[in-house]
Order: C-alpha cells, then structure tokens, then sequence
C-alpha cells in the first residue's frame, strides 16, 4: 500500500515539474526551505513536536564566481494553548541578514509573526492555520565599491573622479506576509499526515530601491507535504513549493526518507537523507540528523542551470541547526492527542 502511495506522489510530483517552465527567483531562498517555516509560509509556524522550537539556517553560494553570497536565517516560535479546547496560538519571530556581491549589499529582515491554529475534527489531528507576518526590512551597499562609466578617464579608472550617480546608500520598509494552511493526519491510528498551503508575501507592495521609486514586488507561494510510515522506524516526507514573483517562476520539490535509532520510539533519535530538486537550477542532497531536542542538517547545491561553465557545477551549501523542546508547564502539549505538528 504504501509503495502504491509513493507511486502514485512521485507521478505527480513529475507532472508538476512539467508545467513548470522559466525558472527564475528574486526574493532570497534556501535549499532546505522545509527548515525556514515563517519564511516558507507564516502559518506554518507551530508545525512540530514541541512546545517551543529555535533554528537557523546559513548558506553559502557561488564561491566559484566571485564574492561569494552569504544568508543566515534565524526563527524562533513558541506554541500557547488558547482556551480549554484543542485551538493553538503560535508566536514567532523571523531575523534574516544576507550579504551579497563585490558591492557588500546588505539586506536585514526582523519580522514578528503570529498564527492561530483552529482544531477542525475532535477524533483526527486536523488543523486550519492562519499566519500574519510583518517588520522592518532595511538594506544598504558599500558605495566606495561601486564604479561608473563616468570614473572612467580614456582607458583607465580614476576613482577621483565624480560618479555621475544620485542614490541611497541605505534604506528600509515595512513588509508585510499572511498565509493559510491545513494540515491533518490520516490513516489507520492517525500514522501519516499532510498539509497543503498558500502564503502571500509582500501584499503592502512596499518601496524597494535604492534609486527610484519602485514597489516591491508580490510574490504567490504555493506549498504541499506529505509523511508516510513505512513502519515504526520508518517513514518518507515529501516537500514541494512553487512560487510565482510577477514573472518569476521557482519550483522545488524533494523527498527525505527517514529511520529511527531507537525502538520506535515518537522521540527517538532519527537519521534522514533525501534530496531536493529545484527545477532548472540545482539538484540538493541533503542529510540531517536528529538528536533530540538538538537537529543538524546539510545540504549541496549541485548547481545544473545554464551557469554550470562558470559555476564548475557548484551552487550553494547550507548548514542547519534547530532545538525543539517542552515546556516543563501544565500547558505542555507533550501528551496532548491532538496537536498541530509535522
């Protein structure tokens, strides 16, 4: 039954990369996009088997080109009960800093974030979430680094010279994000879940230029998953995004088969290696290892795109680090039966 199911989602998983044409993103990204839940998607805040989770993301990219790209994201949130049912609120807290380019352009995100999880079934683990995110995005350039045609003199660069340019070095704005999701188990004795949903970022369309006038640009994010058990040791997860920036396109689809170290235990030690695969650009194995409450993960980016001559076929590595933990409370959710989680 269960190798049925892994057809039948590979099938589709292969059909979806088939509509998926011109493959390009604007807004930063990681590899490991199932480890960044706010930046995925605010209503995904809450999704694990815990009370309270911490964890960063870094990556490292194009190291072979030039001033290599480095972005580090670091989330927190914590789950509270809300009344006496089984409704949660999720709180968060999303930080991102990303230098990029021979220029240093800096980008600093601080975005709070907020969700509600609303219990729909009193016999299964279903949930319909709705997240809000929003904060100060603030960026800035070394313009001592920069160079104009203008500084040019006949043959040769002569940083004397004026210029020629008008802009800022630095600016920011408030950006805003909201998001929906379901997610719920299914099966006999509840053993697998998934969840499906869609985040719409940058809907305030703020201003995003160092030199004119121009919004930034919204971006649709469409996202799906599913966890089957195999047995109780083992079991597949399936991650799969699609984005749309206006034109921009970027779709990212993986699976990470997983086993427990222990007697099957729900919080066992567990051991995963998977890929990830984004189509047009980059093909991303990935190991992680969970050592409860502590999780370390590593991925690579083989880079497959028309850049491959320059870039020698390397793309990006990124290294992931999270602690998921209880509270030592009476409202810890350690032995509810159910609970928002993936």
């Amino acid at each position: 039954m269960l190798s049925k199911k892994i057809y039948i989602l590979s099938l589709f998983v292969t059909l979806f990369l088939s509509f998926c044409q011109n493959i390009w993103g604007q807004d930063l990204h990681f590899s490991q996009f199932y480890e960044t839940a706010l930046l995925r998607n605010p209503s995904f805040a809450g999704l694990y088997n815990g009370d309270y989770r911490i964890q960063t993301v870094y990556r490292n990219q194009w190291n072979s080109l030039a001033t290599p790209f480095q972005t580090n994201a670091l989330n927190a949130d914590i789950k509270l009960p809300v009344g006496k049912g089984d409704d949660f609120m999720t709180l968060g807290l999303q930080i991102i800093t990303d230098k990029a380019g021979s220029v240093a352009l800096t980008t600093n995100h601080l975005l709070p974030a907020i969700n509600y999880h609303k219990s729909l079934s009193g016999n299964r683990n279903t949930y319909l979430s709705l997240g809000f995110m929003g904060g100060l995005v603030s960026r800035r350039l070394d313009f001592s680094r920069i160079t104009t045609n203008s500084q040019y003199d006949g043959f040769s660069y002569n940083g004397s010279l004026p210029s020629g340019e008008l802009f800022n070095t630095n600016y920011s704005f408030l950006d805003m994000n909201v998001g929906i999701s379901l997610h719920s188990s299914m099966g006999e004795n509840d053993q697998h879940s998934f969840f499906g949903g869609v985040a719409y970022h940058h809907f305030n369309k703020p201003i995003n230029s160092f030199y004119k006038n121009i919004n930034h640009l919204p971006k649709l994010v469409f996202s799906g998953g599913v966890k089957l058990n195999a047995d109780r040791v083992n079991y597949i997860t399936i991650h799969g995004d699609y984005s749309q920036q206006a034109q921009y396109k970027m779709a990212i689809v993986g699976a990470i088969l997983s086993h427990k170290l222990g007697d099957g235990d729900e919080f066992a030690n567990v051991f995963h290696v998977g890929a990830m695969y984004r189509y047009n650009d980059a093909f991303v194995p990935v190991i992680k290892l969970d050592l409860r409450p502590i999780s370390f993960s590593l991925s690579y980016d083989a880079n497959i795109s028309p850049l491959i001559t320059a870039s020698q076929g390397t793309g990006g590595i990124e290294f992931g680090l999270s602690y998921i933990n209880f509270l030592p409370t009476a409202n810890t959710s350690r032995d509810k039966v159910r609970c928002p989680k993936f």
